[in-house]
Parts: C-alpha cells; sequence; structure tokens
C-alpha cells in the first residue's frame, strides 16, 4: 500500500476551480501531467491534500460517477460498489468484469477494501458517518463533491480532473473535455435544426413507496437539465432542488404547475416505469397539457443522471432522439 499524508491545505486558493460557468477549457496553470513514479500530490474537496508516491493504478470507488470517471480516464477500477446496480444504470462506460465488489455506495466493506492491496479509494461526501475515518486509516482517499448546483457541469469536470492527477491521465481528460464540447456543439446544432431553441423540458424521474408515486424533478442546478440548457432548450421547473444535485420533489398533482413543456424522463426496466404504470390511469395525470398534447418521452435506460462527460454525452444524442420522435 502506498504511503500517504491528509493534511490540510495551506490555502484555500488551491480549492478554487477555474473553469468558469458556461466553459469547460482547463483550469490556466493546470500542472503538466504527471510523470510516471513521480510523488503525486492531490488537493481534495475537503481541502486536504493527499499525497502518493507515484501515479495511483490500484484505485477504488464508491460512487458510480467516480467509476465512470475512471473507466473513461483509462483506469479500470480494483474495486466498486454495487457492481449489479452500476451495470443496471450506467451504460456509458462499462466495467471488464475484473473489479471486485465492496458492497453498497454508502457503507463500503471496510475489510474488502484493506485486503486489495490499493493505491487509493476514491469517495465522495455521501458516505455512511464514520466509513471515511475507517477507510482512511488505512487507504489513501480522496473525497469529491457529490454535485454542486451552482456550476454543474464545472463541478463534474472538476471531479475528472481531480481523479486524472491522482492516476496520471491528465492528458485522457483534457480529451474528455474536447469530446464533451463537441458533443455539445453538435447537440446544439441539432437543436436549432429541429427548430427546438429555447423549448422547455421538464426532466425527471419517479419511484413507487408504498404504494405512493413520488415524482423527483430535476430543478435549475441538475446536472442533466444544465446540459440540456448547454444544447439550447431550457428548464421549466419552477420548485427549488437542493444545492448538492438540484432535486426537488412533488406529486402528481405537483405537475400540474408546469404548462405544454416537453416531459421527459428515466426509468429503467429493472424497477418499474412508474409513469407508464402507476399513473396511467390516473385522472389528474390525464389531463396534463403535456399528456394530451403527446409529449411525454421516456429516454433510453442506462443513462446515469449523476454520471460523468460519457453520460451526458448520452443525454445529448437522447434529447435529440426525442425532438425528432
Amino acid at each position: 500500500m502506498r504511503k500517504f499524508r491528509a493534511v490540510a491545505a495551506l490555502s484555500a486558493a488551491a480549492m478554487v476551480f477555474a473553469a468558469g460557468c458556461g466553459t469547460t477549457e482547463a483550469p490556466q496553470g493546470e500542472t503538466p501531467a504527471t510523470a510516471a513514479g513521480a510523488p503525486v500530490t492531490v488537493v481534495d474537496s475537503r481541502g486536504k491534500e493527499v499525497r502518493l508516491d507515484g501515479p495511483a493504478k490500484r484505485v477504488a470507488a464508491t460512487e458510480w460517477n467516480a467509476v465512470e470517471h475512471l473507466v473513461s480516464l483509462g483506469v479500470m477500477p480494483t474495486a466498486v460498489s454495487d457492481i449489479k446496480g452500476y451495470g443496471q444504470w450506467v451504460s456509458a462506460a462499462p466495467l471488464d468484469g475484473t473489479p471486485t465488489d465492496i458492497g453498497t455506495r454508502g457503507e463500503p466493506s471496510i475489510d474488502t477494501l484493506g485486503s486489495l492491496d490499493l493505491d487509493l479509494v476514491v469517495v465522495t461526501d455521501s458516505l455512511a458517518e464514520g466509513a471515511l475515518e475507517q477507510i482512511e486509516a488505512r487507504i489513501p482517499v480522496l473525497v469529491l463533491a457529490g454535485g454542486d448546483t451552482k456550476d454543474p457541469i464545472g463541478a463534474m469536470f472538476k471531479n475528472v480532473d481531480l481523479i486524472a492527477k491522482a492516476t496520471g491521465t491528465e492528458a485522457k481528460a483534457a480529451q474528455l473535455r474536447t469530446e464533451f464540447d463537441n458533443k455539445i456543439n453538435e447537440g446544439k446544432a441539432a437543436v436549432e435544426q429541429a427548430g427546438a431553441a429555447g423549448q422547455p423540458v421538464a426532466f425527471s424521474d419517479a419511484y413507487v413507496t408504498s404504494g405512493t408515486v413520488g415524482i423527483r424533478p430535476f430543478a435549475k442546478g441538475a446536472l442533466v437539465p444544465a446540459v440540456f440548457e448547454r444544447i439550447g432548450l431550457t428548464n421549466p421547473w419552477p420548485m427549488e432542488g437542493d444545492p448538492v444535485y438540484g432535486l426537488a420533489q412533488a406529486d402528481v398533482e405537483g405537475l400540474t404547475q408546469l404548462p405544454d413543456v416537453r416531459f421527459w424522463y428515466m426509468a429503467n426496466d429493472t424497477f418499474g416505469d412508474a409513469y407508464a404504470t402507476e399513473l396511467a390511469g390516473n385522472a389528474i395525470w390525464q389531463k396534463l397539457p403535456f399528456v394530451t398534447s403527446g409529449k411525454v418521452r421516456r429516454l433510453p435506460d442506462s443513462l446515469w443522471m449523476f454520471g460523468g462527460p460519457k453520460s451526458m454525452e448520452q443525454y445529448v444524442d437522447a434529447a435529440v432522439t426525442a425532438l425528432k420522435s
């Protein structure tokens, strides 16, 4: 296991992510790609320095966005939380069958992590209480912010860059930015060609709990709607979401706040489609303007709503397809 120290950063300026809202250009002054074998120091979302003897090769990740980032950067993780779930929800960056399952995303198995001779564990700030300290007592840990509604796309790339620096894959991270920007430009052109620029799209998912349908609007600051905005669409949800992911809560009555908009949603065959089943016979649902006008679309399965650049590129393609249907 590589030796490390996690200490408080000497300057808050080290935490600042220079990529501004509206661009995905690499931050100015970013250090060159890490030389193979050279020591690596990364300042994570806590403002702590994580010091490694060299670029991390054997890496575990607890959250699926971090897993996607690793795979997209060309680093197949040694260990992943809930591998089955990852395969059901994330198609942009598939695993190759080699990672070890370390349990749930919020409470990974500390013993399993400790047995894998890991160089680094990548987590988010949503671990169960005490889990971070237990992992960090054994293995270097890089903590990512779960999200940021002030600049969700910038936050996504900040996490990509942190992992890239820790793994010596900065060149691949730059390539991911370029590919994402190209896809955004492609999507924007398609939206304009479809005559849909400026049109509102309400994006959501829904779940059934004890027979009751709970709807989760992706409000202002959520990642997927931010991508839709980049290609020229708008987000009509009137309610405010949480400060990390931009997620709100509603029931079917709450949908009456929406006018005749395009209504796109995510579901998964493994877990059911609440809109197509539980709400199909609901009188309120049936009378909603976007339902009566035929503007409801289910987007393809396994596009991770909280994923990385490759998942977001899939959402651009899905949006273009939905506009044509």
